[in-house]
Formats: structure tokens, C-alpha cells, sequence
């Protein structure tokens, strides 16, 4: 009895004065009334001349209930969205019209798979992110070494990038402690994913916990749940372990495995590869960022047995210590060499020009554009998108833009 007293309590006070509600109330079942005595009055027997009084009565009631409605709802939207109500049928369009989008699934890590992610959200949130979680630098480092979780930060940024949230929450993800301190450089996304981590004691709940938050277009997934080390073999004979290490030997790589040997894919992964559309591989750190994922045997395997369209984003600058005087065959090589010779279908290359100032900056730390032979492409069994693809104002980077309406094109080519 008190439960549903409090249940009627609570109805009432939406009639309390200043509400803005009764009003709307009131006119909806005035409508309802108008149209049940309309039609209880035309199925029963009469005149011509009542029975137009009552289809008058019948489209009445429609008209007073349609506006009671809609201004009813109008009340509550503003309540629960103060100053967005003139945006809800534009968040509803966008969300339909993506929800409707291709599946998409993107694999690597870095900021080159971030990027990339940019630009897909805007055309479909069946969108998911397969992650390395290799990473062992920096804060991710840290945080993997103390807290004994797998790495955080490329799981961060691939987050950031799917969020449609403010950017006011963005930018706390993206916030790094830079004071003197223990926090010092770590990020607030690193530490909050952390945190969440140890809440649920599950990492990968942790995620997708961390992706309501930011209210995320897709979903981020680990390509695997393992903790694992990046091993690479170096053509002077030489080893290193960890995926921060590798590029500062300075010797060309040879080949990289995981250890422990024969991870375990995450199987959302394995779902999604197996559904999609579009399997993108890159951009991102060759041996670091992309092959490290597709070590994971039944991530390959998954892969090739996929029908979707198989892509790989080519670099745009070779990367010091890990990519030294490459082409783009020398790219696909190395990953074709480390997984499967189907895991390519369409390599897209750059072909904008790059600004001498900025090839002079990034000849300083040793990096040049990636040479694209294009009969070597081809040679190696795929098809070859030249397009304007690099952004290069400060930095050398992918146009997130460009790439999506290539990628779906490709997918609107092939299915």
C-alpha cells in the first residue's frame, strides 16, 4: 500500500503549478475523449447529418490529441535536455542513419588507428576497434607493471576518438599530469580505466564500462586478454623484448613474436571480424602497433576466412628504428610474412605532396616518405588506391576523412 501511495504521490506532482504539463495533459484527453465518442456514435446507426458530426469530432480529437502530445513531450524534453531540444531530431536522424551504417572492423594501435576512427564514426557506429595490448612505455607501461592490468593507453585514445560526448570530456581522458609528482605523465583516461579495471576486476568490462562514459559510436575490444610481451629478432642475430624497446636498437627487424607463445584472441574480436564488411588494418607503427594483433593466430585465421574487404593503410613516413628506408611492398611483405598472403585485398597509398619544410623536420629524426613502386604492390597480390591521403601542417598525418569515404566506397564497390 505505501509503495503505491508514493507511486500516486509521485504522478501527482507532475500537476503541480508551473509545471508546464497539465495544460497538455488536459488537451490529449480532451482529444481521446472527442475521438471515442466519434467513433462510438459513427458504427452505431444515424443520420447522414450525425454522422458528419461525428467524423468532425473524430478528426477534432485527432488534432487536439496530436498537439497535447507532442507539446507534452516537448515538456519533459526540455526538463531532461535543457537547451538541446532543438537538437533531438538531429541526434535521433544521426543515430538511426548510423546505426543503418556498414560494419567496419580496424585493426592496430597507436595514434594512427585513432586517427583513422575519426573519420569512420561519422558514416556507421557498427564500428569496432581491435587493440594491441602490447604496449609497455610510458604510462601504459607503468600502469601495466604496477598495477599488474594490460596496458590503457592505446585502448584511450581509440576511445576518445569513437567518443560523442563534449569535448570537455575528451580532453579529461586525454589530460596528462605534467607537475612534479607520482601522477607525473600519466594521463586521466589511463588512470580512470585503472580504476574501473580494479572495480570490476575484469579489464574488458572495464572498457566497455569506460565506453559508456564517453558514449562511444562502437566498441573498442583487446585483440587479446593475455599479457604478452613484444619479442623482436634483429638480421644481426640480436633479441629484444618489449614493444618500447624495439625501436631504439637501431638494427633492421627481422621478425617479432609474442610471448608468452599462442595467445588467446578475445572472442568479441573474433565476432566482429567475422561479421564485418571492411577489415582495416593501419594505420600505425608496422611492427608495433599492427603486426602484434595479427600474431594472434585466430585473429588471422579469422581474417582470412572473413569475406569482407580486406585493407591495408599504408604508412606515409617511415618510422625510425622500426621502418627504415621501407616501401609500401616492404610493408605488405613484413605483414603478409607474419600472418597470412589473404589478409590484403586493396593497399591505399598516399600520393599528396609533402611540404619541404616539414620533410626537413622529420628528415632530422630520420624519417622520409614511404616509397610507393607500385608494380611491386600489385606483384604481391593487391590492388593499389592511390589518393591524396596525408594532412601534413604540423605534423605528417592520415585525413580521417579521406580515408572513411574510401573505405566505404570500397564496401559500397563490393557489396
Amino acid at each position: 500500500m505505501k509503495r503505491n501511495s508514493n507511486i500516486a504521490l509521485r504522478l501527482i506532482k507532475w500537476l503541480y503549478p508551473g509545471m508546464q504539463v497539465k495544460r497538455w495533459i488536459a488537451l490529449l484527453m480532451l482529444g481521446v475523449i472527442l475521438i471515442s465518442f466519434g467513433t462510438a456514435r459513427f458504427v452505431s446507426e444515424g443520420s447522414f447529418f450525425y454522422r458528419a458530426i461525428d467524423i468532425l469530432s473524430i478528426l477534432l480529437g485527432l488534432f487536439l490529441s496530436v498537439v497535447g502530445l507532442r507539446n507534452t513531450l516537448g515538456s519533459f524534453i526540455t526538463i531532461f535536455l535543457p537547451q538541446r531540444e532543438k537538437e533531438l531530431v538531429d541526434i535521433i536522424y544521426r543515430k538511426r542513419y548510423l546505426e543503418k551504417g556498414p560494419k567496419i572492423v580496424t585493426i592496430g594501435g597507436g595514434t594512427g588507428l585513432a586517427v583513422l576512427l575519426q573519420g569512420l564514426k561519422e558514416y556507421t557506429s557498427n564500428l569496432t576497434a581491435v587493440v594491441t595490448v602490447a604496449d609497455d612505455g610510458g604510462s601504459s607501461g607503468r600502469i601495466r607493471q604496477e598495477f599488474d592490468i594490460l596496458p590503457p593507453g592505446d585502448i584511450r585514445n581509440c576511445l576518445v576518438a569513437l567518443a560523442d560526448t563534449s569535448s570537455l570530456m575528451q580532453n579529461l581522458f586525454q589530460f596528462r599530469f605534467e607537475s612534479p609528482s607520482e601522477l607525473k605523465g600519466h594521463s586521466f583516461g589511463n588512470l580512470f580505466i585503472t580504476v574501473m579495471t580494479k572495480l570490476t576486476g575484469d579489464f574488458e568490462k572495464a572498457i566497455k564500462e569506460s565506453s559508456k562514459v564517453l558514449a562511444i559510436r562502437g566498441q573498442v575490444i583487446p585483440s587479446t586478454l593475455n599479457k604478452v610481451s613484444l619479442v623482436a629478432t634483429y638480421k644481426d642475430g640480436s633479441i629484444v623484448e618489449g614493444e618500447a624497446a624495439i625501436p631504439k636498437k637501431g638494427v633492421p627487424i627481422s621478425r617479432v613474436y609474442l610471448k608468452p607463445d599462442f595467445p588467446q584472441a578475445t572472442p568479441d574480436a573474433i565476432k566482429a571480424i567475422s561479421e564485418a564488411q571492411a577489415i582495416v588494418l593501419g594505420p600505425g607503427s608496422l611492427y608495433t602497433s599492427v603486426i602484434p594483433n595479427l600474431l594472434i593466430r585466430e585473429i588471422t585465421d579469422a581474417i582470412v576466412r572473413s569475406p569482407a574487404v580486406k585493407i591495408y593503410i599504408c604508412n606515409v613516413m617511415t618510422q625510425p628504428g622500426e621502418t627504415d628506408g621501407y616501401s609500401a611492398d616492404d610493408h605488405i611483405k613484413a605483414i603478409l610474412e607474419h600472418s597470412s598472403a589473404k589478409v590484403i585485398d586493396y593497399c591505399i597509398v598516399n600520393t599528396a605532396v609533402i611540404s619541404k619544410d616539414l620533410l626537413e623536420k622529420y628528415k632530422q629524426d630520420n624519417s622520409f616518405p614511404v616509397d610507393v613502386n607500385l608494380q611491386n604492390i600489385k606483384s604481391a597480390g593487391c590492388k593499389v588506391i592511390e589518393n591524396e591521403v596525408a594532412n601534413s601542417q604540423d605534423y605528417v598525418r592520415h585525413d580521417p576523412e579521406k580515408l572513411a569515404r574510401i573505405i566505404v566506397g570500397l564496401i559500397q564497390e563490393n557489396y
